[in-house]
């Protein structure tokens, strides 16, 4: 090798030598930033596949999806971030767990014994909740959309408003007038639900709840005295209340009552987006 590449090659190594120092500091930052910040339990979670007795245990980032825990003692248990989607918790003990982040989605959770349980982050939609004993849960940005037997205590209005919402755009009428009822339960005075409300029950069939529905919407915004929007829902109940001899023929009077229904909910939703905030 001559003189010139010598002198090149140790060129190179010294403009390479604090850029790969640099790399070599990073790159066990970097490993340790990718690595899950606690691993699973093994001992403590086959504890609890085997005996279902597994209270103060810690099953923190446990996989335990569509496992069956019917019964299980998981009182003061810490199931943070663990994955129990679809497991079955019939009758189970959870009573001053650690839930916070956990998976629920899908579990059967009828008859679980929640009370004193932080749920905060938990993903509970699609569980089936009929029957649970909730006194002192935590459910601080819990996610709670579809669940089935959901206590009107367990979840906040805006949550209630917001799913009602999104169950009116997607068509689920049903699950629409559901999550509207139980806003108008605890915000008897929040006339937009009632217009929402309103909305659905005509789309499911039932004319005279519809207006019922905006009649008392109208007499909520007067109250407050806003009288654009309660010209609106008298609008609303007046073309619901037209007898049928006096509608229009061949879906002028539908596309005219949807329209009009549209325009409300669309105002109410700019307008409202989540309530009581």
């Amino acid at each position: 090798m001559g003189l010139n590449s010598c002198t090149s090659l140790t060129l190179m190594v010294m403009w390479m030598r604090p850029k790969i120092l640099a790399i070599a500091t990073l790159f066990p930052t970097l490993i340790l930033t990718t690595l899950p910040a606690q691993a699973e339990n093994l001992e403590h979670t086959r504890q609890l596949l085997s005996t279902r007795q597994c209270a103060g245990c810690d099953l923190s980032n446990a996989g335990l999806v569509f496992a069956n825990l019917a019964g299980a003692n998981l009182v003061q248990a810490n199931l943070m971030q663990a994955n129990l989607s679809q497991a079955n918790l019939q009758g189970a003990d959870l009573r001053g767990a650690n839930l916070v982040g956990v998976s629920l989605n899908g579990a059967n959770l009828a008859g679980a014994r929640l009370d004193g349980a932080n749920l905060s982050g938990a993903d509970l939609r699609n569980a089936y909740l009929v029957g649970i004993t909730y006194e002192g849960v935590v459910t601080n940005g819990t996610y709670l959309e579809g669940a089935i037997g959901l206590p009107t205590q367990v979840g906040s209005v805006e949550d209630f408003y917001r799913w009602a919402i999104e169950d009116e755009r997607k068509k689920d009428y049903v699950n629409a007038i559901k999550n509207f009822s139980r806003v108008i339960e605890r915000k008897p005075e929040f006339a937009p639900a009632f217009i929402g409300r309103s909305a659905a029950r005509l789309q499911g069939g039932d004319t005279p709840g519809a207006i019922a529905d905006a009649r008392q919407a109208e007499k909520l915004f007067k109250a407050k005295g806003d009288a654009k929007n309660a010209e609106i829902a008298n609008k609303i109940a007046m073309a619901l209340e037209k007898p049928p001899e006096e509608r229009p023929k061949k879906g002028g009077f539908g596309k005219f009552l949807v329209g009009l229904l549209g325009s409300a909910l669309q105002l109410f939703l700019t307008r409202f987006p989540i309530p009581f905030l």
